[in-house]
């Protein structure tokens, strides 16, 4: 949707305590003065309230759109707007770098998309547009999600297994990538399982051996790591063994992956505990990282939902008992119809 604002470019006399006071010149027609009223005194665009006498208009009217921006519902001018170059949607800057900006904090699962639902192309936004919209930290930070993403997705490379290594490395050609193979990481030279990213296990199928890393940089032991392993920054996945890096929020984590849920310090598996009664006892006792109040509250919003959903089922199947019969009956005659042969 397009609307349209009118500039009126005037010749500026004198100032006189904050409005402008301004003449102009036409033939044949008498003479006009205007005031203006300033909100910023440095600025020259400016049509808020006028005075009329005699006049003669010289003045300049200029058209410029006003486009709609899809996520505010907000009218701007081209100038603070921004168009996906792949999908040409329009919005305007500020809607859309906040957008991009929210996308990365959470951390990119795809490419970044036009944020129109609608979009009939659905383009993405290119590097180039993201770079001119967030800051350096920002962009660094997209380029490090881009390049995991990238490595998880390419079936020829892999990430170290090693907590203290955190190197990509190359696999084998190979007809058939899933199949287990061995893979020595160039910076730590740990051998491991392509497919479990356990220790490399000869003989054995994946299942059995569930073993754990032992590799350590120069200079650490285990009785480090194990120190340690409880708050580090980034651990694998129980599940896809794919690494996960926590710099914030509490102890309940979802791996972006696989949806595998499960507690940050002990990897428990979380998917069945609604009620999050896993911090309620053991090792990781009050470690969930909110108050009693919100955990208390989020438990009586889960009762709630299944609560309601209980009540509802009890109120309606009554109805339903009633009707099943009724719409079978109505069934059994357009069937019935159907079957009778026609007049002749």
């Amino acid at each position: 949707m397009l609307l349209y604002s009118l500039k009126l470019q005037v010749e500026l006399l004198q100032p006189d305590d904050g409005h402008l006071v301004t003449t102009a010149q036409d033939g044949g027609h008498p003479y006009k003065t205007i005031s203006f009223v300033l909100i910023d005194p440095a600025c020259h665009s400016v049509a808020v309230k006028m005075t009329t006498a005699r006049y003669r208009p010289t003045w300049e009217l200029a058209v410029d759109p006003l486009v709609s921006c899809k996520l505010c519902l907000g009218e701007f001018p081209l100038e603070q707007m921004t168009t996906i170059t792949q999908c040409q949607c329009v919005f305007c800057t500020l809607c859309l770098k906040q957008y991009v900006e929210l996308l990365i904090k959470e951390g990119l699962e795809t490419a970044i998309s036009c944020p129109d639902s609608a979009c009939p192309k659905r383009g993405h936004l290119q590097e180039n547009e993201i770079e001119c919209m967030v800051a350096t930290e920002m962009m660094q930070r997209y380029k490090k999600l881009q390049f995991e993403r990238e490595v998880l997705l390419d079936p020829c490379r892999t990430w170290c297994p090693s907590s203290t290594c955190q190197a990509v490395c190359q696999l084998k050609e190979s007809d058939s990538p899933a199949l287990p193979q061995l893979v020595q990481c160039a910076v730590c030279a740990l051998e491991f399982c392509s497919a479990c990213k356990a220790n490399w296990h000869p003989g054995q199928a994946c299942q059995e051996s569930n073993l754990p890393i032992t590799s350590f940089l120069p200079g650490e032991n285990s009785s480090f790591y194990k120190n340690e392993e409880d708050d580090a920054p980034i651990k694998r996945c129980p599940k896809c063994k794919v690494y996960i890096e926590r710099d914030e929020g509490c102890a309940q984590m979802m791996c972006k992956n696989c949806k595998h849920a499960f507690c940050w310090y002990c990897l428990e598996s979380l998917d069945d505990d609604f009620l999050l009664i896993h911090y309620d006892k053991g090792p990781c006792r009050n470690k969930l990282g909110h108050s009693r109040a919100s955990v208390i509250w989020h438990r009586t919003q889960v009762v709630g939902i299944f609560a309601g959903f209980g009540l509802l089922l009890l109120v309606a199947s009554p109805f339903l008992l009633l009707a099943t019969p009724i719409v079978l009956c109505c069934k059994c005659k357009c069937s019935k119809g159907d079957d009778d042969p026609l007049p002749t």
